[in-house]
């Protein structure tokens, strides 16, 4: 079911929020009003004959909803992803030479407070590296099966109001 699941929610991504540029200087921008934009994992390639079963894919940047002291706001000192266009992260300069299929992921969380309820919006570039690093990229892992439905990042309670995020999925890698 839960496989069911996220591929469900990979195929509605697609109508409601796209990321239509990846800027080969590292920064993915859209043109949408609020893109909320979160997990960026990157998984190495052939892509013209892409097998993306198995553990391939390894997290290269993350933004997580980071609150104060205050009460929940709608704001980017609450939400440091929020009304954002466009988002810098930079690739490892250990990332072996390669094709790559980047994987842009928004968490929404509005409706998270139980398993199931979290909306991923996803969509991918491909980009290839050269003069790349010789690093073994890691912890690797399969989508789908990367997630399971009661992560902790994938349920969000309101109240009590909470303090810090932990995003789904592996350790962000940085070479």
């Amino acid at each position: 079911m839960l496989l069911l699941n996220i591929l469900l929610w990979a195929t509605a991504a697609h109508a409601h929020c796209r990321f239509p540029k990846l800027i080969i200087t590292s920064v993915r921008q859209t043109k949408n009003y609020q893109t909320n934009s979160g997990v960026t994992s990157y998984q190495r390639a052939p892509t013209s004959t892409l097998e993306a079963s198995g553990n391939v894919w390894f997290k290269i940047g993350s933004i997580s909803a980071v609150q104060g002291n205050g009460p929940l706001t709608s704001d980017e000192k609450t939400w440091p992803a929020y009304k954002k266009t466009s988002v810098e992260f930079t690739i490892p300069k250990n990332v072996p030479s390669g094709k790559y299929l980047v994987r842009v992921e928004s968490i929404a969380l509005y409706q998270a407070q139980s398993a199931g309820g979290a909306q991923i919006y996803l969509s991918c570039a491909q980009v290839e590296v050269t003069r790349g690093g010789n690093g073994t990229p890691g912890p690797l892992v399969a989508f789908p099966g990367a997630y399971s439905a009661n992560d902790p990042g994938l349920i969000w309670s309101y109240y009590p109001i909470a303090t810090s995020y932990k995003a789904p999925g592996p350790a962000v890698w940085t070479g």
